[in-house]
């Protein structure tokens, strides 16, 4: 199944494709579930989203005993053995930044998840570059709501850097020079409706915590972002945060009012066992909050201990 894969500029420098061997079996069944409907503005973080799902097309390649382990096929099996309940479904990215090696699952060609407020660090890297472009640091006002947006997922700040970008049109323009090349913004104030990979939020991570040779966002903003990343409210510590220790993390949560099922997605760097990994997790379907937390932990948890079959 092909990978959504960002443009040089805003990855990592990856190696691991080339280690797949010539020979390769494809194949095992594509599940897709679709739901649709509006949540009510009351419930979430973010306000909104209708959207669809996809499980990620397992595949099987002949490896021989000398071979490394394929993360890709070992992340699909592990994840693929994680107890979730009918309706809901998961899609996860990993990048070990140790050695370079990603991983992802639930993956797949216009195959798309709800952001949520995820997509507040996906708007304040806008701001951020505009800012660079007008050679400009970002107002007190702006400083303000970047804060509120990021630490507390405030929505009314939200709602403000929205306008301040350019709504819709600017969330993408930002995104091309990110190297997101599967995200689509959502349309007029919607921002919620904002349609994402956890592999294009791996990419995203990327400018942030990566290679800063490779990222559009210059040594301060990067460092800006990160830091409001690492002083998320306590009572939001939760997501790819139970994987390890977190120096950056971000949440997001909704409920849709048509089905009454939720949208819950975390992304974020961690820390564990001496190495560090960029984390991407988006689900839906989840019969409650708390139940997609729970399914989002198990799934990030899942993904750093698959990585240690990688080496």
């Amino acid at each position: 199944m092909p990978h959504h894969r960002s443009a040089p500029s805003a990855r990592l420098s990856l190696s691991r494709r080339t280690a797949l061997p010539a020979a390769v079996a494809a194949a095992a069944c594509l599940t897709v579930w679709t739901a649709t409907g509006f949540p009510s503005p009351s419930l979430g973080d973010s306000g909104l989203v209708p959207g669809a799902d996809i499980s990620r097309q397992a595949s099987a390649a002949l490896v021989s005993p000398s071979s490394p382990a394929d993360p890709d096929q070992v992340l699909t099996r592990r994840l693929a053995a994680l107890p979730k309940p009918a309706k809901a479904s998961v899609s996860v990215a990993v990048i070990d930044l140790k050695d370079g090696r990603e991983a992802d699952y639930g993956v797949g060609a216009g195959k798309t998840y709800d952001t949520a407020s995820i997509v507040k660090v996906d708007i304040l890297a806008a701001l951020l570059l505009r800012a660079q472009d007008e050679h400009r640091a970002l107002t007190t006002a702006e400083k303000s709501y970047a804060t509120k947006m990021i630490k507390v997922s405030d929505n009314v700040s939200a709602n403000a850097l929205w306008r301040a970008i350019g709504g819709g049109d600017g969330l993408d323009a930002a995104n091309r020079r990110l190297g997101l090349t599967g995200t689509t913004a959502g349309s007029g104030k919607l921002w919620g409706l904002t349609q994402s990979t956890a592999a294009d939020q791996i990419s995203l991570l990327s400018s942030v915590f990566g290679d800063s040779a490779t990222s559009p966002l210059t040594t301060s903003s990067r460092a800006y972002i990160r830091g409001l990343m690492g002083g998320i409210a306590a009572d939001q510590e939760w997501g790819v945060s139970a994987a390890g220790t977190p120096t950056g993390l971000k949440n997001g949560w909704l409920s849709r009012s048509a089905t009454g099922l939720w949208d819950v997605n975390s992304i974020g760097r961690i820390e564990e066992n001496g190495h560090s990994y960029l984390l991407a997790v988006l689900s839906r379907g989840n019969v409650s909050m708390k139940a997609g937390i729970s399914l989002v932990e198990k799934a990030a948890t899942t993904a750093v201990s698959a990585s240690r079959e990688w080496a």
